[in-house]
């Protein structure tokens, strides 16, 4: 009698890919990771962080504007992308829609008043220029955010 042997995946096999596998990926990673280590000082404006910038990232984060902005992404929904509100809409403009607020628009989410000094909305809109000027390989794809 002829017998017929199955082919396939035996346990050794499959070990074998599973380890071949995992290490193919894991030193994957590892490249990427050296990569993006390697990009990180050239595209993260680090150099241009002064004491206002640091300020006004404490008023962003005591204030939590990204519980409804984003900020290069990053963020709730609810309200504008603000990574390069700086390029769209300039100082001033900022300045003057943050002392605006509420509109009490009818519809319209409104944005709290926080009554920020002077100062305060400087270091606030010099935090979002610095923004503005991190290399984020042209994010947010659509000017408006």
């Amino acid at each position: 009698m002829n017998q017929v042997k199955a082919t396939g995946f035996t346990k050794q096999m499959a070990r074998n890919m599973f380890y071949g596998g995992s290490l193919f990926f894991i030193l994957l990673f590892v490249a990427l990771i050296f990569d993006a280590e390697r990009k990180i000082p050239t595209r993260s404006n680090a150099e241009a962080i002064t004491p206002a910038v640091a300020n006004g990232k404490r008023l962003w984060e005591t204030r939590n504007c990204i519980g409804c902005h984003t900020l290069l992404g990053e963020g709730a929904y609810f309200a504008p992308e603000l990574g390069n509100v700086y390029k769209r809409r300039g100082p001033d403009f900022i300045k003057a829609w943050i002392a605006s607020q509420p509109t009490h628009i009818p519809g319209r989410r409104q944005m709290p008043q926080f009554n920020f000094t002077e100062a305060q909305l400087n270091d606030l809109v010099e935090f979002l220029r610095w923004t503005g000027n991190v290399n984020t390989e042209n994010w947010p794809p659509n000017i408006e955010g």
